[in-house]
């Protein structure tokens, strides 16, 4: 420890301290986080879950742990030094945050999310506090100390999270809790970066069930009513109100996006992936896809088809299907989101679909495929309807230019590529 020099104390937690400190030899700052518990092993040190989730995770919204130190039993980590916290930030606005910066701050931490849920973990404990940031333009998921593997044996631990931000499985006491309570806890935030105030701010669990019914609604939720009755409560009959009301300020798109994350039943909030293609994101982008720059991927489950490479889409949202197709779609984006369509791709009847767990066959939306290939997050204004119709632009290039001037910086290209 004697390399760094200790500047100040950052914070103070239930299991360690942090504190901000420099480098001897190059002057780089650090934060330091050390634990309060003895540790007299390394093997000890290193069945952390913290240690074990963040040597996995390498992501540039996930905080980096540059080293660990064990020194007379004493455990130090070293993270990447971030100056704030998405709390802080909030707390210290003058003014709402536009829209572009609060969409560029969700991508970002949902970018984490999925990285993190993709390598088999969940946080549990996602709050504004552990979201350190750089301003609106850089933020970062911190302080996994709760992460818990998704392939790990329940029953999980009951109290977890915050409690403004707990999803309702956990405050009903369900031990096989999973990932989805990630994505109940990021909609909580999202509302409360448009209102700079909590959305669900409980003072105890009982109340906070109360103020989820008051704003959302009483779910049609069989399991949570049977959770309910085990805990010999009931959840409280309720209209509910307009998310419009409870969050003035979102934008239609970013409504639709909090609506389906603040969805009751943890099975039919979307993944941390399928929330990324929503249409809060699509800001920037033609839906064009150029020539592809390598021979196109084989697949064991079809024949890629002979279609001219400048096609382009034209999406048109339907009410029972969702998306269709108007046009092509490029084959190499097939198997690469055969996840999002409900499983892997097929040879039937001279179509390409998506077979389900269930062994049933739907047709795959290949307009969607390509779309959610081709599209990119660009900070820029509210969701943009032409985005959705034929555009004549004929190659990729000039695509990604779409809505990007030199006035306009997509911070998120540059903090992630």
């Amino acid at each position: 420890m004697n390399r760094y020099l200790m500047l100040q104390q950052l914070g103070d937690g239930t299991y360690g301290s942090v504190v901000l400190a420099q480098r001897r030899d190059t002057g780089e700052k650090v934060a330091i986080k050390r634990m309060k518990r003895k540790y007299y092993s390394w093997d000890e040190a290193m069945n952390l879950r913290e240690v074990k989730s963040l040597k996995k995770l390498n992501h540039a919204n996930i905080v980096k742990l540059r080293e660990v130190i064990r020194e007379n039993d004493t455990l130090y980590f070293v993270f990447e030094y971030m100056r704030g916290n998405l709390y802080q930030l909030i707390r210290d606005s003058e003014r709402p945050f536009p829209e572009p910066a609060l969409r560029n701050i969700t991508f970002q931490v949902l970018q984490g999310l999925a990285h993190m849920h993709r390598h088999g973990f969940f946080h549990r404990d996602l709050k504004p506090e552990n979201l350190l940031c750089a301003g609106p333009d850089l933020v970062k998921i911190a302080d996994l100390g709760l992460a818990r593997e998704t392939r790990s044996r329940p029953p999980y631990t009951e109290y977890v999270s915050t409690r403004w931000y707990r999803a309702p499985e956990v405050l009903l006491r369900d031990p096989h809790y999973g990932a989805p309570i990630d994505l109940w806890a990021l909609g909580c935030i999202i509302a409360e970066l448009y209102t700079s105030r909590p959305l669900l701010p409980g003072n105890s669990e009982i109340d906070q069930l109360h103020k989820m019914c008051a704003v959302l609604g009483t779910p049609n939720w069989p399991e949570g009513h049977a959770l309910a009755a085990s805990l010999r409560i009931r959840l409280p009959a309720s209209t509910g109100i307009p998310l419009a009301r409870a969050v003035p300020r979102a934008s239609a798109a970013a409504l639709a996006l909090l609506a389906a994350l603040l969805r009751f039943p943890p099975g039919e909030r979307p993944t941390a992936t399928q929330a990324l293609r929503y249409p809060y994101f699509a800001v920037g982008t033609a839906l064009v896809l150029g020539p592809p720059a390598t021979q196109p991927r084989r697949s064991n489950h079809y024949e890629d088809e002979k279609i001219a490479p400048s096609a382009v889409l034209d999406m048109e949202p339907s009410r029972e299907t969702g998306p269709t197709t108007r046009g092509y779609v490029a084959n190499t984006y097939y198997d690469q989101f055969a996840h999002v369509l409900g499983g892997k791709l097929v040879k039937s009847g001279g179509r390409d679909a998506a077979v389900s767990g269930a062994g049933t066959t739907m047709e795959t939306e290949r307009a969607a495929c390509a779309y959610f290939g081709a599209t990119r997050y660009v900070t820029g204004t509210r969701v943009d309807t032409s985005f959705f119709r034929n555009l004549p632009l004929q190659s990729l290039k000039e695509a990604a230019a779409l809505g990007s001037n030199p006035t306009r910086v997509d911070w998120a290209a540059k903090y992630l590529r």
